[in-house]
């Protein structure tokens, strides 16, 4: 698997100017404000949005690597990360989390209250951001994406209450929720590089695609797929979160087997031994064979559809980079 420095060698200058506009974005002279704007700066990762924001814009141009990508593609990508953070504050209050990616949570070092607060300062910060830049275009690529990601999260609530997700409302809920993000990367990324309005949905498609993809990996993951350390943790099970392994399996069981299973998952999901349970009768069932399966098809036409593409560096890199989402280990 390609390193993420091999991934992002086309886009370096893009990177490093994205750093200093999405550093200046955070600025406020709100002094709490500022000690929590560094606090969410030192957390931030690999940045993989940016990176498919600008690894898709530069397939629409023939820029040299050397000179970074316009404002557009700048505002594009710190308005998709403004506002992914924004809901990862609010999701960890909605989650009473303390920990995100190994830091303390905002909602446990300053309370619920500030971190609420400091969600919405940050979605109206990259609203404002892109009303100064006159970027309509981009705000409403992300702003459809924020309002799915919700409307997922409430479906996914609404159908956990009953477990009776189909494999069709999985697949909704799973393109809202998670593909509508990188969805949105891969168009911003486009439409920032004058792509037409054909070029920004085939990117749209191509992103949710691998958005797809990735929640499946997702779900395989949690039940102990490839190499892990330690015993699988069966959050999702947990959690009453219907995965596609266990979708398939519910469907592919008898009656009784069914209404056992949903009975552990629905009634005893805080018992190890039940949760232990259903993962056992899933590992063994052809659940995850058959998720494997679906994910390769979603990754295949993916590539596919990059493939149209010009050979080249950035195709190269974005093609290694979604490689190294699906092919993660946690």
């Amino acid at each position: 698997m390609s390193r993420i420095s091999d991934i992002q060698a086309p886009v370096a200058a893009d990177m490093q100017a994205f750093k200093v506009h999405f550093r200046e974005a955070m600025r406020t002279d709100v002094a709490l404000l500022n000690v929590i704007m560094r606090h969410i700066l030192r957390r931030n990762g690999k940045q993989m949005r940016p990176l498919f924001v600008f690894l898709s814009a530069r397939l629409h141009t023939d820029q040299p690597f050397s000179e970074p990508l316009g404002r557009r593609a700048q505002v594009a990508a710190s308005l998709i990360e403004l506002l992914h953070t924004a809901t990862l504050v609010h999701d960890d209050v909605v989650d009473e989390s303390d920990m995100r990616r190994g830091f303390f949570s905002i909602q446990a070092l300053w309370r619920k209250k500030v971190a609420v607060l400091v969600g919405d300062y940050l979605l109206s910060r990259g609203l404002l951001m892109a009303v100064e830049d006159d970027t309509y275009d981009l705000l409403k690529i992300t702003s459809q994406a924020v309002r799915e990601i919700s409307e997922g999260e409430l479906l996914q609530i609404e159908k956990a209450r009953r477990l009776d997700i189909t494999e069709e409302v999985y697949f909704e809920i799973i393109r809202r929720k998670t593909a509508s993000l990188i969805a949105a990367c891969c168009a911003c990324g486009a439409a920032a590089a004058g792509a037409d309005a054909e070029g920004v949905e085939r990117m749209r498609r191509f992103g949710e695609l691998v958005g797809l993809a990735f929640q499946i990996q997702d779900d395989l993951l949690d039940l102990g797929e490839g190499e892990r350390t330690g015993k699988p943790t069966g959050v999702d099970i947990k959690e009453r979160k219907m995965t596609l392994p266990l979708i398939h399996t519910l469907q592919q069981s008898d009656r009784s087997e069914r209404r056992r299973l949903i009975r552990l998952v629905k009634y005893r999901s805080n018992d190890p031994k039940a949760v232990e349970e259903v993962m056992r009768t899933v590992l063994e069932g052809p659940g995850m064979a058959y998720a494997r399966g679906r994910m390769k098809g979603l990754l295949d036409e993916a590539m596919a559809m990059l493939e149209a593409f010009p050979e080249g560096a950035v195709r190269a890199a974005l093609m290694d980079l979604v490689h190294y989402t699906i092919d993660r280990k946690k």
